[in-house]
């Protein structure tokens, strides 16, 4: 079996490291792409045959560095089979603080206009290939209804689930399969800080494992855990009104300022 090509965003720590330990292991060929160049170098030197995988320092939010190293990973590994769009930030915000707008920016810069910029420059290739690919978004529980305090975060997510589903449409006479995963909680230092209870808190690791089965299949959406796909079912299926009753006084995820 001719072993898979794949790129990887976020890829310096949490679900992106999780990924990129997985992938390795099945002997993959990666690009791995995070804005810290130095944990990112560090990472992959701990990784099976590190020296075919290449290291990528670029914030997702420069479209122009995501093409480069796009075509830097393409010329190294000949191709590409899986690209998964994965850096995300996550904060609360409230749109009444002034203050929280740049906030909002930023994560719906990182969380899904990234998304696209990562997913363009792979397409052409993946068209002229035999074996057409796989484009992953990582969407999140948080997008398939409003959560308070998390007003940025919940409409980056939501967002993500939707431009898949548009772009699997698109993409579905080339046979390029676009597949959303949406994680439940993972415990990675995005979750970490949560001030709340987490059920059915995943390790990463098991996470990993279990979106690589997903995405080898070329499913088209699937949460994980499997129990908050049930949950996820569940709430979006309550009435606004019972809804609102039993989230309007959840816990809030802590504010920051912009990056």
């Amino acid at each position: 079996m001719t072993p898979l090509r794949v790129f990887i965003t976020g890829a310096s720590s949490g679900l992106g490291a999780a990924l990129a330990r997985q992938y390795a292991a099945q002997g993959a060929t990666l690009g791995l792409l995070a804005r810290r160049g130095e944990v990112l170098a560090d990472f992959i030197a701990t990784l099976p045959n590190a020296q075919q995988h290449r290291a990528y320092a670029v914030d997702v939010r420069d479209h122009a560095a995501i093409n480069a190293a796009a075509q830097a990973f393409l010329a190294h590994a000949g191709g590409i089979d899986v690209v998964i769009a994965n850096a995300g930030v996550s904060a609360g915000t409230l749109t009444e603080h002034a203050e929280d707008i740049a906030v909002f920016a930023d994560i719906i810069n990182t969380n899904v206009i990234a998304t696209a910029a990562t997913f363009s420059p792979f397409i052409a290739a993946m068209r002229a290939q035999r074996t057409p690919g796989r484009l992953v978004g990582i969407g999140s529980v948080a997008g398939i209804r409003g959560l308070p305090g998390a007003e940025a975060y919940s409409a980056s997510k939501a967002a993500v689930i939707s431009y898949c589903e548009s772009l699997r449409l698109e993409m579905k006479p080339y046979g390029i399969r676009v597949v959303t995963i949406c994680p439940g909680y993972i415990d990675t230092p995005m979750t970490q800080g949560n001030p709340y209870p987490m059920p059915f808190l995943m390790a990463p690791e098991k996470f990993a494992a279990a979106a690589a089965g997903v995405i080898s299949a070329g499913r088209s959406y699937a949460v994980i855990p499997w129990q908050m796909g049930i949950v996820a079912k569940l709430l979006r299926m309550l009435p606004n009104v019972i809804y609102d009753l039993a989230f309007s006084k959840a816990p809030h995820k802590p504010r920051k300022t912009a990056s």
